[in-house]
């Protein structure tokens, strides 16, 4: 089986980057075709891969702010000629799924998400925009989402990675989907002596995950939280915060680890396909406090791994917050780490490459049948 690898970009280090990296360990004889690559943004293991990127890699400002290039990433994604493999897997957020086949080869599509701005988040997303903007906006993901709806046809099997995906790729392209969740290192996210006296909130600092509902609250509550990441919303959550709100930026893994450890619990304010973060803090034996939508639902057990909170206000998140303190020395270390141990590395590699092989022969088992039975019509 000759196989090839297809991700949406490589520009920055997230969840969905992180099941390319194991796709590599899996099967690392695969090039991995990628719209854009940012090596400066990446791990180092990562220039150690055979990686093909499309020719928006050479436009200017593709590799900081892809978005800007929306328009062309289905043309893109279609130049890559992937005729000569007999498996293509592809992890998309976005366009990945689109890529061109042969009829003799079979599409895996290890969904993250169909895409957020184009289905469930557009009117969120055209908040706080003016008239021409929205506008834009309007026109440019209508034409998205018919390739989108086109593009899903091209996949013969989705996997997607929750519960809550599997339902979305059924609302929007009306087929089925194996759920297999995605991993989480955990012999390298382990408990630590527990010392700290703050809150972590930590991921990409964009509007759709609500870090600025931690801010305000945690501004008014006058209790720590310290924010790891980057984004487009730093200088906005920065303005609001209060003096017990600290920005670290992008940190290294070990003291990620280290922040991990030593947080009372972890914030999770957002709406999330899935989201690791919670479950690398669950890993290191400490509490999520989640908004009670989306992947948190299948990663978080209220009461005994967190607490859940039912809407996105400040007056919701006080109330979460203080019902946790009223029962953070009834949560278990253990019973939090016994539960995050269920999305294991060695789990995600044994599910996802049993599917593939089992796809691989149903894929090629349809097909001579299908030959057989045209045959058969032909008289021959």
């Amino acid at each position: 089986m000759k196989i090839a690898i297809v991700h949406d970009w490589l520009t920055n280090m997230g969840g969905a980057e992180k099941i390319i990296q194991l796709l590599h360990k899996m099967y690392p004889a695969a090039p991995i075709y990628t719209l854009l690559y940012n090596g400066d943004k990446m791990p180092a293991d990562f220039q150690q891969m055979d990686i093909k990127t499309s020719f928006l890699q050479k436009l200017p400002l593709a590799k900081t702010k892809h978005q800007l290039y929306l328009q062309l990433m289905p043309a893109a994604i279609e130049q890559f000629d992937l005729s000569q493999y007999d498996m293509v897997l592809s992890s998309s957020t976005a366009c990945a799924k689109g890529v061109l086949t042969r009829a003799g080869t079979c599409h895996v599509c290890y969904c993250n998400t169909p895409m957020r701005y184009a289905w469930d988040f557009y009117h969120e997303y055209q908040k706080n925009k003016n008239w021409l903007a929205r506008a834009y906006i309007a026109h440019q993901l209508h034409k998205i989402r018919i390739w989108d709806r086109v593009a899903a046809d091209r996949v013969d099997y989705f996997v997607a990675n929750s519960n809550n995906v599997a339902r979305r790729i059924q609302k929007h392209y009306r087929r089925n989907a194996k759920v297999i969740y995605p991993p989480i290192n955990t012999e390298y996210f382990i408990p630590g002596t527990y010392s700290g006296n703050y809150f972590l909130c930590a991921g990409r600092l964009v509007g759709y995950k609500k870090v600025d509902l931690a801010v305000r609250t945690f501004s008014r509550l006058n209790l720590p939280l310290r924010i790891v990441g980057e984004g487009p919303e730093y200088k906005v959550l920065k303005a609001m915060a209060g003096p017990t709100v600290t920005f670290l930026g992008r940190v290294p893994d070990q003291e990620l680890l280290k922040l991990y450890q030593q947080c009372r619990a972890f914030v999770f304010p957002g709406e999330e396909d899935f989201g690791i973060a919670p479950l690398e803090a669950q890993a290191c034996g400490r509490p999520v406090i989640a908004y009670d939508r989306g992947g948190a639902l299948e990663t978080v057990v209220n009461g005994k791994t967190g607490i859940f909170f039912t809407q996105q206000t400040e007056e919701a998140l006080i109330k979460a917050v203080k019902d946790f303190m009223a029962v953070e020395h009834q949560l278990s270390i253990g019973v939090i780490r016994n539960h995050a141990e269920k999305f294991s590395e060695e789990r995600f590699k044994e599910q996802l490459g049993n599917y593939i092989k089992e796809a691989y022969q149903q894929f090629n088992q349809e097909r001579r049948q299908n030959d057989e039975s045209g045959l058969m019509q032909q008289g021959l």
